[in-house]
């Protein structure tokens, strides 16, 4: 009977870095208190980790110091194990399209299932909650890129897409400076067009704030497509929701945009 060690070994070989706990035991025919004794094993020699749902991923030596393989490369059999499909988004699809001031220390996943974040080795996931009916309409190939890994590839959003989600999602996205820094990096790629169809799934208030923030950065050609959208809005909403206006202070420290319709109540800040 074959051990689970000389299984890890063949997946490798098959170039394979993962697999679940249902496939192994059915290749080696253990028990499963067997299983588990040696995947426990295994896990304590640093050469086998758990990231969840009994799925398994087998740690090379140059991965030990992070206690994990690089998570873009097996979330994609990951979300097929589950049944759930998926979209890598905000600031690790940012720094994959040349945001290069985004140092994504979270790898953000966009989901239409509630999924609860978790850590394995040194690495975050963070799973974040789009409404069935929206993600089914926007996660589709013609909006979405791939980043292509030694194990296959990861499905990601598109830069169209990657603006509108960390927008909406800007409190996950290091607030609204940490969105403008998107915008200015990478909102020049985005296809007008495209921006402005994929933006018609998205709250308004949200799209203005990407048109303004768009506009910030001299992106005009990308805002000026959002401009409709503006036209639509029924009243004011602050650029940055976090932000509470003082009591009694609100006309002093406060402006009005109308073009976007939203108040700032503070300035946008963003290297260049």
């Amino acid at each position: 009977m074959r051990s689970l060690a000389s299984y890890l070994d063949q997946q490798l070989a098959q170039g394979r870095s993962h697999f679940s706990r249902e496939e192994a035991r059915s290749s080696l025919d253990l028990s499963p208190s067997a299983f588990t004794a040696a995947a426990q094993r295994l896990v304590k020699k640093h050469k086998l980790a758990t990231a969840r749902h009994e799925f398994y991923l087998i740690i090379r030596p140059e991965d030990r110091n992070r206690g994990a393989p690089d998570p873009a490369r097996w979330i994609d059999p990951l979300m097929a194990h589950q049944g759930i499909d998926y979209r890598v988004s905000l600031l690790r699809a940012a720094a994959f399209h040349g945001s290069s001031h985004q140092a994504a220390m979270v790898f953000q996943v966009v989901v239409p299932k509630q999924l609860r974040s978790f850590q394995i080795g040194r690495h975050q996931l963070q799973f974040v909650y789009q409404a069935p009916e929206i993600f089914e309409q926007v996660n589709q190939l013609d909006w979405l890129d791939k980043i292509k890994t030694p194990d296959g590839f990861a499905k990601v959003a598109g830069i169209e897409l990657t603006l509108l989600d960390c927008v909406r999602y800007f409190h996950k996205a290091s607030g609204i400076d940490g969105v403008a820094q998107v915008v200015k990096d990478i909102g020049a790629k985005a296809a007008p067009r495209k921006l402005a169809m994929l933006a018609g799934f998205y709250e308004n208030s949200s799209v203005r704030r990407l048109g303004y923030l768009l506009d910030l950065a001299g992106h005009q050609s990308q805002s000026k497509a959002l401009e409709p959208f503006a036209g639509k809005a029924k009243s004011f909403k602050p650029l940055d929701p976090a932000i509470k206006p003082i009591l009694g202070n609100s006309g002093v420290d406060e402006e009005k945009n109308v073009k976007w319709r939203l108040t700032i109540h503070e300035s946008v800040e963003v290297d260049f």
